[in-house]
């Protein structure tokens, strides 16, 4: 794509000199990407997104933290201009993306970039979805290209990227998602290139998101993509009524990247064939709803399980080989995390998760319920599990969602091991078409209202068709309680 599709404004040069900031870049491939320049594959991509992300929100509609969202949104009341998922509330656009963003993490069942270790759409569908709304009869294509934009954007961010979650503090999935939610709602409400980088400049005055909330097991974790899609609703529109914010954003001399990521960002990655490849196209999607840091373990567990016929009561001691950033992030403090009293903390433990694995031969939403996290099966086996920062790992991956090396040790003296590196659900080990559908009508069944028996189904038949769509508003409408 060509970059200067959009003619420059002067303000988007900024005051420090010839070089151009990112944020120029960013808005004028935001405002500039159209369907027809999606290739078939891309096309692909944004419509999984685009899928797993509203079917992610109807299963987290029942989790902590959802009524709380919603009754406060609903509660402020004002213009009925989007609705609230799966509840079918009428409230201001920006409190709808809050809410959906909200639903749409907090199973922890939504996309990750693996190698840039955030959630891409959890801040960037729901806030498109609320600005069509607010716009209304927004066509599929324009939505679709809004989506794209917006994933790219988080996915660009996470990649140039060079300091790691733990190291810096931020959770990447809220910090970038301010940016990314902020090129798809303005691309939906037709922005132009000035308006765009504005919005951009607004939306660096609110950006937040940090990893104290897995520490803490807070549900916060779960809020901070709907803060992020509910600043960019608010960016966007204040840059509609000509509001000016900052205009270096990115590279200014107290812009984004010197002050958030301490200058240790490849700026070269943001612009290198921005707009023809696409790296949105690398995201993965779960096959188990909890962090993506516990993934691979997983899959060993229960290829070991399933290969050996091991049962709990055999199993003398587990280690796991891990690099440092998800030791730190699913293992520490490590009391906590082989007897989680809250789901946050059981989404981010490695050992309860390896153990409910093996105890029950995978890992479902039911895992994740309060009361499932007394289960004495589950709790028993976890002592047992011992996690430890393997040297090869950590130097081979470690920015990257961690491979994981699993050695069980039975009663006999026996011992199993088995090393995976890339988790099920990987573009290198995707998910069937097959196991797409299922978790995604799983989803539809764990809503919190309940929704049509064919609801998942329409929705797949939806987005298939979206590019064709008159008005993108029929989303909404396929999550809306049947009664």
């Amino acid at each position: 794509m060509d970059l200067t599709d959009h003619p420059r404004h002067p303000a988007l040069t900024g005051a420090q000199g010839p070089a151009e900031d990112f944020a120029a870049v960013l808005a004028r491939f935001g405002c500039g990407l159209t369907l027809d320049r999606l290739a078939p594959p891309v096309l692909a991509a944004a419509k999984m997104n685009l899928l797993d992300t509203l079917a992610c929100a109807a299963a987290g509609s029942g989790a902590p933290g959802v009524a709380e969202a919603r009754s406060l949104a609903t509660e402020w009341a004002g213009a009925a201009q989007a609705s609230v998922l799966v509840f079918g509330d009428k409230v201001p656009a920006h409190h709808a993306a809050w809410v959906n963003g909200t639903m749409a993490h907090a199973r922890d069942y939504d996309d990750t970039h693996d190698a840039a270790v955030l959630h891409a759409g959890v801040s960037v569908v729901p806030a498109a979805l609320a600005a069509a709304q607010l716009r209304g009869a927004t066509s599929g294509a324009d939505f679709i290209a809004a989506i794209a934009a917006g994933l790219e954007t988080i996915c660009r961010l996470g990649v140039a990227t060079r300091i790691g979650i733990v190291e810096s503090g931020y959770m990447y999935t809220s910090l970038f998602g301010h940016f990314a939610a902020t090129v798809a709602a303005g691309r939906v409400l037709g922005l132009d290139p000035t308006q765009m980088v504005n919005a951009l400049g607004i939306a660096y005055s609110q950006v937040a998101g940090n990893h104290q909330v897995t520490r803490d097991g807070a549900l916060t974790k779960r809020m901070q993509p709907g803060f992020a899609a509910q600043s960019a609703l608010v960016s966007v529109q204040l840059a509609l009524r000509n509001v000016r914010g900052v205009q270096a954003t990115f590279e200014g001399d107290d812009g984004f990247l010197r002050v958030y990521l301490r200058d240790r960002c490849d700026r070269e990655a943001l612009r290198d064939g921005l707009g023809e490849r696409f790296e949105f196209t690398q995201l993965s999607y779960k096959p188990y709803p909890c962090c993506r840091l516990n993934h691979s373990a997983i899959d060993a567990a229960l290829a070991l399980r399933a290969g050996h016929g091991i049962r709990p009561d055999q199993v003398k001691r587990i280690r796991v080989g891990i690099n440092r950033q998800a030791h730190e992030a699913v293992c520490t403090p490590i009391d906590v995390r082989k007897t989680p009293r809250s789901i946050v903390h059981a989404q981010f433990s490695l050992p309860y998760t390896v153990a409910a694995a093996l105890v029950d031969g995978a890992v479902r939403l039911g895992h994740f319920e309060q009361g499932s996290l007394g289960r004495e099966d589950i709790l028993a086996l976890a002592q047992r599990v011992d996690p430890y920062i393997d040297e090869d790992i950590e130097r081979e991956w470690g920015r990257n969602v961690t491979p994981a090396l699993l050695h069980i040790e039975l009663n006999d003296g026996s011992t199993h091991r088995l090393r995976i590196d890339q988790p099920l659900g990987h573009p290198e080990r995707p998910m069937t078409s097959a196991a797409m559908e299922a978790k995604a009508a799983d989803c539809f069944r764990a809503a919190a209202r309940p929704l049509r028996t064919d609801g998942a189904a329409r929705l797949r038949q939806c987005v298939d068709g979206l590019e064709r769509c008159d008005d993108v508003s029929v989303l909404a409408g396929i999550l809306e309680p049947t009664a």
